[in-house]
């Protein structure tokens, strides 16, 4: 029997258990919000479990956030890391998106985006975690800002990365309270 391993779309679910922040949806709810099959996100889930990602509880797979932020800060860069391509048209990620736009004036080079048909920025292509994270981060802004995080945590440089995890820590310890 072969050790299961988490995915790059159990990265997603999870950015989709934290944005909700609060009790789970029913996995089909889940499923629509992220544009991928309720068998997908209920294997992810078993994935997230097994991993000691998310409890697998009566309590409905809420995340073990000390677990998730050890995870995110320093296994996500290791286990995905980022891809760039070619110049293309897309939704900004990384330091280019919020909340961390705010903080990194843009430079002469283009900003990474992953790449998306109705993204209004040029840039240079970043593959998504999944295939799907554009499309459901354009439907949920908590989502777009924790897959951005994450993507600067992933490819950015070292002053973005510091920024990517403080803000991640804030918000992590937000749930918390």
């Amino acid at each position: 029997m072969t050790q299961p391993s988490l995915r790059p779309q159990d990265v997603l679910v999870l950015a989709k258990l934290l944005a909700y922040q609060g009790r789970r949806p029913p996995i089909a709810q889940m499923g629509v919000d992220l544009s991928i099959s309720s068998s997908e996100v209920h294997a992810a889930l078993k994935r997230l479990a097994l991993s000691r990602l998310v409890s697998n509880d009566a309590e409905g797979n809420r995340p073990l956030l000390e677990a998730v932020e050890e995870f995110l800060l320093h296994g996500v860069k290791y286990a995905f890391p980022a891809k760039r391509g070619e110049i293309t048209r897309g939704l900004p990620t990384s330091y280019a998106a919020p909340p961390l736009n705010k903080n990194i004036e843009p430079g002469s080079e283009l900003p990474p985006v992953w790449p998306f048909p109705e993204g209004q920025h040029r840039g240079v292509s970043l593959e998504p975690l999944y295939k799907t994270a554009p499309d459901a981060a354009v439907r949920d802004q908590a989502l777009y800002e924790l897959l951005a995080l994450i993507d600067a945590l992933r490819e950015g440089r070292a002053r973005e990365r510091k920024l990517a995890e403080k803000e991640l820590i804030a918000r992590l310890g937000h749930q918390l309270k």
